[in-house]
C-alpha cells in the first residue's frame, strides 16, 4: 500500500482532528494514484450543498481534466461535523494523504487552523536545534 502525503499540510496547519473519505474516481484516475502521479500540495476540501468536495487536487492523467472537482464520500453524520467545526473561525479542511486500500482510494482529511508565519519559522528553528544536537551527541 503506498500513500502519496500532502508534506505542506502539517506544516502550514495545526491538524485537530482527521477523517477518511473515499473518492468518486474514473479508470484512469485511479491507475494514475497507483502509479503515484498525484500533486495535493494547496488544495483542500469545501462542503458545498451538504456533500463533500475535494477542490485542487491535481491526478495526472493523459486525457481529461487533471484538476477536476472530485466528490468525498462519507457518513452523513461525519460531514456535519465537519460543517459544524468549519463554521468556527480559521477552521479549514485539507487533504493530508491518499492511499488505496482494498481496491479503492481513500482521502485522509484533517481539520486544522492555518500557522502564522512566526509559528512557522520558529519550528524549523526548533527543528534544526534538535538536528544539530542529535550531531553533536553522536
Amino acid at each position: 500500500m503506498k500513500k502519496i502525503y500532502n508534506k505542506k499540510a502539517r506544516f502550514d496547519f495545526d491538524i485537530t482532528d482527521t477523517f477518511e473519505a473515499g473518492i468518486v474516481l474514473n479508470g484512469l484516475e485511479i491507475k494514475a494514484i497507483r502509479a503515484g502521479k498525484v500533486d495535493m500540495t494547496g488544495s483542500h476540501a469545501k462542503v458545498i450543498g451538504g456533500e463533500l468536495f475535494w477542490l485542487g487536487g491535481i491526478i495526472q492523467v493523459v486525457e481529461g481534466d487533471q484538476q477536476r472537482t472530485r466528490k468525498l464520500l462519507m457518513h452523513k453524520s461525519e460531514i456535519d461535523k465537519l460543517i459544524g467545526k468549519t463554521e468556527e473561525k480559521g477552521q479549514t479542511i485539507i487533504p493530508i494523504s491518499l492511499y488505496v486500500t482494498r481496491g479503492k482510494a481513500k482521502l485522509q482529511i484533517g481539520l486544522g487552523k492555518g500557522r502564522k508565519q512566526h509559528d512557522k519559522r520558529e519550528m524549523i528553528k526548533k527543528r534544526d536545534f534538535e538536528r544539530r544536537e542529535l550531531k553533536q551527541g553522536k
